[in-house]
């Protein structure tokens, strides 16, 4: 028996409404916003564009709805995955999938997997997709909607792919990076239960004064700072380029020069992974599973 479809159902049926909702809450109330919202420019902003203005609202309108439904499911899955450990325990129902042939690190990994790593990419798609339907509207809105199926369709088409596939070559780097973190919080929750979140922070926090104290210079907080900061340029920024245009003919050359940019971008992200601090944190990350792993085994001989 492939224990993962199972697995990956479980998530489905416990979530799917809570996920619903996350998807069209947001995306009705940025439709309204758009449709009848007030939405103004700096001064010459838009004469500055000129008749490149709808192109450029097109990609903004896209980029933030598609970062927007990203942050807003990342933040509930890393949420939902810090107490996926004591879940099974909390309900009993470590009864039922220990009476599977399901063993206790694809029982961890996979619903790690897909609220980590498959919801979030999910979400991606999805604010691809919602923000062109939005960007018709604020285009059709301020220039008509013939505007909009006169926009250079080749260019955005290529732009937001390199978009959408820059951020979603990002994300298991990003999910990487912040993994000995979600596996403290995973394993803290797990030890200590509801009270384990802030008795973490505790931890964290008197462990880097004292290692500041002993050490002459702090270690431990600098170095989680390093890893959330690792994990943002690893979605976007890892390689420090920017976005500027003076003029339509300027903003259609970066619109075009976006793939590239976006390559250019994860070439450095990917470089990132070679670092001390990677290295220090994937053992933190195999350690902390591993003892997950043990808690898991000795609470079904408990349930036994």
């Amino acid at each position: 028996m492939n224990p993962i479809y199972p697995l990956m159902q479980r998530e489905w049926l416990q979530h799917r409404f809570a996920w619903a909702l996350l998807a069209l809450v947001p995306l009705a109330l940025a439709l309204v916003l758009v449709s009848f919202g007030q939405i103004e420019f700096d001064d010459g902003e838009a004469d500055r564009i000129g008749t490149a203005l709808p192109a450029v609202m097109t990609l903004v309108a896209v980029a933030v709805c598609t970062v927007s439904a990203f942050v807003v499911f990342w933040v509930t899955s890393v949420i939902i995955a810090t107490g996926l450990a004591r879940r099974d325990h909390g309900d009993r129902s470590i009864e039922f999938w220990l009476s599977l042939p399901v063993g206790h690190v694809p029982s961890l990994a996979v619903p790690m997997l897909v609220h980590l790593v498959l919801v979030p990419a999910a979400a991606l798609a999805l604010g691809l997709l919602a923000g062109h339907g939005l960007a018709m509207v604020l285009v059709a809105r301020f220039a008509g909607l013939s505007a909009w199926f006169g926009l250079p369709w080749a260019d955005l088409f290529a732009a937001t792919l390199a978009l959408g596939l820059r951020l979603l070559a990002g994300l298991p780097l990003a999910t990487l990076w912040l993994a000995p973190v979600i596996l403290m919080a995973m394993l803290a929750r797990a030890w200590i239960g509801r009270w384990g979140l802030p008795v973490l922070g505790l931890v964290l926090g008197l462990g880097g004064l004292l290692a500041d104290r002993a050490l002459g210079q702090p270690l431990l907080l600098p170095w989680l700072g390093h890893l959330i900061q690792q994990a943002v340029q690893a979605m976007a920024g890892a390689g420090e380029v920017s976005f500027t245009a003076r003029g339509a003919d300027e903003a259609l050359a970066a619109l075009r020069g976006l793939p590239g940019l976006a390559l250019q971008d994860l070439g450095a992200a990917l470089g990132a992974l070679l670092s001390p601090a990677m290295a220090v944190g994937l053992v933190v990350s195999a350690v902390c599973f591993a003892l997950l792993v043990d808690w898991r085994q000795r609470g079904s001989k408990a349930a036994d």
